[in-house]
C-alpha cells in the first residue's frame, strides 16, 4: 500500500520563515503576513541556500521513513494559502484588512484590490529542488479557489465568490500546468474549505476545480485535499471542525470529477467506513496519522484501521497517510508517526 504526506513538514531550525501556527503567530496572527516579505528581502541568496537545503532534508527523511509520494514540505511558505497569493496580481499585503475565517476566527488577511492573474513562475522551482532529493515522485500542493476566497479580504470581486473562483481557479491552472510541462507528476489543490462550506463547494466549488487543472494531461496525478480543521495547539480536543457530514455530502460529486486522489482525515474524528464506498473510481487518501496530537498512534492501531477501511473500497485504491501538514508536531514526532505509517502500509 502507498504512502503519502500532504504538504507541510515541521521547518528545520536553519530556517527563518515563521509559520502561522508558532507561539509568535499565536500572540499576534498577522506576525507571518508582515514579517515574510522582510526575511525573504533580508535573506538574499544565502538564505535561498538555507531554503534549498532545509528542502533537501525534509524531502530525504520522508523518502528514508519510506514515505512513496513525499512533498516538498513546504518549507519556503509562511502558510499554505498567503504564499501562492503573494505570486499573484491583485493581491495587496501591505493592506490588511479584518476578515472572519472559516467561519469563527477573526484575522487580518492581505486584501484583493484589482483583477487576480498569474504572474512568473515560482512552484516549478520548489518542485525541481524538492525533487532533486530523491528518485520517487514529489508532490507539489496549491490553495483551491474557494479556501483562498475565505483566507482574504476582497474589495475588488465583492460578493461574487464564483466570478472570484473562476478568476483563482485561471490564475492556478497557469501555475499547475508549469508544474506539468516541468514533468510534476502529483499535484495537490488544498480545499479545507469545502468541508466547511459544502453547498458552495457543489454549486461551484468542484467545477472551479476541475478549471484548476484544465488542459492537464493524463501523466499528472490530479489530487484534492479536505481536511476539516485545524487547531491552534498541541492536544487541544475541541476546537472548531467542519460538519462530519460534509464528506458525505461531497463524496459522489468528487468521485465524478476529473481529480483521481482525494485525501479527507479520518485519525482525530473517524468517519463511518461506508463512506469510502462513495468513491467508486477515485484513490483516496485516507488520513490514519493525527497530526496535532502528540501521542504516537501504535503499529496495531494504524494496520486495524487500514484493515478495516479495506473493507469498503479496494486495496489498489486506498493510500495512508497522516490527516493533514505535520508542523505541529516538530521533528522528533513526525519521525516517530511516520515511521508507524509506512510500517502498517507495508504490514497491510
Amino acid at each position: 500500500m502507498l504512502t503519502t504526506t500532504i504538504g507541510a513538514y515541521p521547518k528545520p531550525d536553519t530556517v527563518p520563515v515563521l509559520d502561522w501556527f508558532s507561539a509568535e503567530a499565536a500572540a499576534d496572527p498577522t506576525a507571518p503576513t508582515r514579517t515574510y516579505a522582510t526575511t525573504m528581502a533580508g535573506g538574499g541568496s544565502e538564505l535561498e541556500v538555507i531554503l534549498d537545503r532545509a528542502t533537501h532534508e525534509v524531502v530525504r527523511e520522508q523518502d528514508e521513513l519510506g514515505i512513496d509520494i513525499p512533498a516538498d514540505g513546504e518549507i519556503r511558505r509562511e502558510n499554505y494559502i498567503h504564499y501562492h497569493c503573494r505570486r499573484l496580481a491583485g493581491f495587496d499585503f501591505q493592506r490588511l484588512s479584518e476578515k472572519t475565517m472559516r467561519g469563527h476566527t477573526q484575522v487580518r488577511v492581505p486584501t484583493i484590490v484589482g483583477p487576480i492573474a498569474a504572474q512568473g513562475a515560482f512552484l516549478v522551482r520548489d518542485w525541481q529542488v524538492a525533487q532533486a532529493a530523491t528518485r520517487k515522485p514529489v508532490k507539489i500542493t496549491l490553495p483551491g479557489p474557494l479556501t483562498i476566497g475565505d483566507s482574504v479580504a476582497d474589495d475588488f470581486y465583492g460578493d461574487d465568490p464564483r466570478r472570484r473562483g473562476e478568476a483563482l481557479a485561471d490564475a492556478l491552472n497557469v501555475e499547475i500546468r508549469r508544474l506539468a510541462d516541468a514533468g510534476c507528476r502529483y499535484i495537490q489543490v488544498d480545499e479545507p474549505v469545502f468541508a466547511r462550506q459544502p453547498d458552495n463547494a457543489l454549486a461551484f466549488g468542484v467545477a472551479h476545480l476541475e478549471r484548476c487543472f484544465q488542459g492537464v494531461g493524463p501523466e499528472v496525478t490530479r489530487a484534492l485535499h479536505a481536511c476539516c480543521g485545524y487547531p491552534e495547539l498541541l492536544d487541544q480536543d475541541d476546537y472548531p471542525k467542519a460538519p462530519q457530514e460534509s464528506y458525505g455530502r461531497l463524496a459522489e460529486a468528487l468521485d465524478r470529477s476529473s481529480v483521481g486522489m482525494i485525501s479527507i482525515e479520518d485519525a482525530h474524528r473517524r468517519n463511518d467506513p461506508a463512506l469510502l464506498e462513495k468513491f467508486s473510481r477515485s484513490t483516496v487518501v485516507l488520513g490514519v496519522i493525527a497530526i496535532a496530537k502528540s501521542r504516537v498512534e501504535t503499529l496495531e492501531e494504524v494496520r486495524d484501521h487500514l484493515a478495516s477501511a479495506l473493507a469498503h473500497i479496494d486495496r489498489d485504491r486506498l493510500v495512508a497517510a497522516p490527516d493533514c501538514g505535520l508542523g505541529f508536531l516538530g521533528r522528533d514526532l513526525t519521525r516517530q508517526k511516520l515511521a508507524v505509517l509506512t510500517a502498517a502500509a507495508a504490514s497491510i
